[in-house]
């Protein structure tokens, strides 16, 4: 039998902490703690070693951004973490996602899919759904780079990629899944899911998200989604 599922929610209204502990609860997800700011929430994550937090971007004194790095910089074993927002195109979330943040919902997100958000990410997936994702990561990633391409800490040399794997992240970066990476490229499930950890190992990248935010970010695909030079 595996472990309950542990979560801790950080938002600065108490109505969205008590809502989404409720909607987790009713499914057999334990919330072990709560959060009105970005202090507090890197509290409580180190108190209660969750397996994923529930982050507002935008709280009082330290935000869901900064919180999130302390929360994932060095930590080998820390939670995954959705990033919940107002607006799907927060210029935070982007900074959010190259930061490690696992993906991010809406606050409006139906029940079903914050319970099945909270239960992807534990298992190591990346919550992406490609129509938002995809918009922002085309929107802020080539702009972040050219400003200063040491900012997000994902320009990595993508020499060490076979040309398969390449493949394979430029799929991806279209937001496909592994499904549909392997009737695309006529390949296995599993051997999918093998170039994938592959990937994400030569490139050090945390998940999915990381690889889509560095497949834009180092030109290997354009804006329009199409591959690159």
């Amino acid at each position: 039998m595996t472990d309950p599922l542990r979560v801790v929610v950080a938002d600065d209204q108490a109505l969205v902490r008590t809502g989404f502990r409720l909607i987790l609860k009713a499914d057999g997800i334990d919330v072990v703690a709560e959060a009105a700011d970005g202090a507090e929430a890197v509290d409580a994550v180190r108190r209660t070693r969750p397996d994923v937090v529930l982050m507002d971007i935008r709280m009082p004194g330290l935000d869901g951004l900064e919180a999130t790095r302390r929360i994932l910089t060095g930590a080998a074993d820390a939670p995954r973490v959705i990033m919940l927002t107002t607006f799907d195109l927060d210029d935070l979330v982007y900074a959010a996602l190259s930061a490690g943040a696992s993906g991010f919902l809406l606050k409006d997100v139906t029940p079903e899919h914050l319970v099945a958000a909270v239960r992807m990410v534990r298992t190591g997936d990346a919550l992406l759904a490609p129509a938002i994702t995809r918009r922002l990561v085309e929107r802020h990633a080539r702009t972040a780079a050219a400003a200063d391409p040491e900012a997000t800490g994902l320009h990595r040399d993508l020499e060490s990629l076979t040309p398969r794997e390449l493949e394979v992240l430029r799929l991806l970066a279209q937001g496909l899944s592994n499904a549909e990476l392997a009737g695309r490229l006529f390949l296995s499930e599993t051997t999918v899911k093998t170039h994938v950890g592959r990937i994400l190992a030569k490139l050090q990248l945390r998940d999915r998200v990381q690889a889509v935010v560095t497949a834009y970010e180092t030109g290997l695909v354009r804006a329009n989604g199409q591959p690159g030079t």
